[in-house]
């Protein structure tokens, strides 16, 4: 993706990472289902809304909501390990807390975070903020680091669902 001058580009939809879907079958995690994601309470809704690098804007294909996009990487990688459940007894809802990307020339940077909760017939039995980062040598020319960044960018959500599936107290609350 060659992107200069400004753009509003969408995200692409996510694709499920082989090394969660091996995280989720090595975890013995039984049915569960994806809830509600949201923008986690008195965070500024333009956090959910966009990331922008330089001039140019991404936006969620779902709703233009990344909290939504953070569900929808979840279920990717839950459907593909073949343990998301529609309707299941045990549900799994989060809210985003952080989400930030920068990619000035020298370092760019970005972040994600999220609270996951999960609950199994209407009981809380696991609620935990988890986050991630990366840096990366971001280029003078925007034509390199825009596409750069928006790919570490996105990788960040699948790094931060492999960090929910490390969770050995996450997987405890979602065993067979």
């Amino acid at each position: 993706m060659g992107l200069v001058g400004c753009a509003q580009v969408k995200l692409a939809e996510p694709v499920a990472s082989a090394d969660n879907i091996q995280k989720a079958k090595a975890g013995g995690i039984g049915p569960v289902s994806v809830g509600e994601f949201k923008l986690a309470e008195g965070k500024d809704r333009s956090l959910d809304l966009k990331v922008s690098i330089r001039s140019n804007t991404f936006f969620s294909p779902y709703d233009s909501s990344l909290s939504k996009y953070l569900a929808e990487s979840l279920k990717a990688d839950l459907s593909a390990a073949g343990v998301l459940e529609p309707g299941a007894s045990r549900s799994i809802r989060g809210e985003l807390t952080q989400s930030t990307v920068d990619a000035p020339m020298g370092r760019g940077t970005a972040s994600l975070a999220a609270r996951f909760i999960v609950e199994d017939q209407g009981r809380k039995t696991y609620d935990k903020e988890l986050s991630t980062k990366a840096d990366w040598e971001s280029s003078f020319v925007g034509a390199i680091a825009i596409p750069d960044a928006i790919n570490q960018y996105v990788a960040l959500y699948k790094k931060l669902v492999g960090e929910l599936l490390d969770d050995p107290n996450f997987r405890k609350a979602v065993a067979r």
